[in-house]
């Protein structure tokens, strides 16, 4: 009986020890912003015309590395009438830990007109390296990927915030950390085909690995809230500057206190 007593405690010391080896400390961080369903619909247009239908999404929860990820998947085609004039199916998916709200894995597969792109990276948080189909290279602790790093900055707080401050952020993208700086811009009500909302302002100052074959930076209109939707995306392209304005939304983490009736 004592020897089995003297294996089982060893046993416990043993994991105890391998749990701490491997690094599994990560942060938890509070999330009221988004969960597993949510889904928001965009109308693209440029300018007057209707260009083309965006989807952000969550469909799932996934295991990667050991945690419990947000598969977020976001999707841009344009619709068929303006295939003719540019053609863009654009597809990005990351998945974002559930307690920590950082990267494990970026996809971006781009067609836009006669240019494409195709890049991934895992990012094994543990180690500090991203590892993509060029190589591998150090990433400091919980850096994001574009589209992480959006989501995440759904959750921060900006109500002590004035206009041009500044919350900082990093991504990586195909061999570098870049600089992420987040803008804030103050408030406006603005109504869309999905509702009228009350409305933060922010301007993620994207060097690379943005939205789209993107020439500027983007400004996005997220709801006033806890939710932090967001309402509307104007940003650059390479042929002229185009609008997303939301059209519908399903499985939200909390009520919309921010929009009008």
């Amino acid at each position: 009986m004592k020897s089995k007593i003297f294996l089982i405690i060893i046993l416990i010391l043993q994991t105890t020890l391998l749990a701490s080896l491997s690094g599994d400390e990560f942060r938890k961080l509070p999330n009221k912003a988004f969960k597993e369903g949510e889904k928001l619909t965009f109308d693209v247009k440029y300018g007057f015309v209707t260009a083309g239908i965006a989807t952000m999404q969550i469909p799932k929860i996934k295991r990667i590395s050991g945690r419990n990820t947000y598969h977020v998947t976001f999707e841009v085609n344009s619709v068929p009438s303006f295939d003719i004039f540019y053609k863009v199916r654009d597809r990005y998916e990351t998945y974002i830990d559930v307690e920590g709200l950082f990267p494990w894995r970026f996809e971006q597969h781009i067609r836009e007109g006669k240019f494409s792109r195709d890049f991934s990276a895992f990012f094994d948080q543990r180690k500090g390296k991203a590892k993509t189909t060029e190589g591998e290279y150090d990433i400091p602790k919980y850096v994001h990927d574009i589209v992480s790093a959006f989501y995440f900055a759904r959750t921060l707080d900006y109500s002590n915030l004035k206009k041009g401050d500044k919350i900082h952020l990093q991504n990586f993208y195909k061999d570098k950390v870049y600089d992420l700086d987040v803008v804030y811009h103050g408030k406006e009500t603005i109504e869309v085909a999905a509702g009228k909302f009350d409305c933060i302002i922010v301007e993620p100052l994207v060097q690379e690995g943005g939205l789209f074959k993107s020439e500027g930076n983007i400004v996005i209109w997220l709801t006033d809230d806890d939710i932090k939707m967001p309402v509307r995306v104007k940003t650059k392209v390479v042929v002229g500057a185009i609008d997303a304005d939301l059209t519908s939304y399903e499985g939200l983490a909390g009520p919309l206190k921010a929009k009008r009736k």
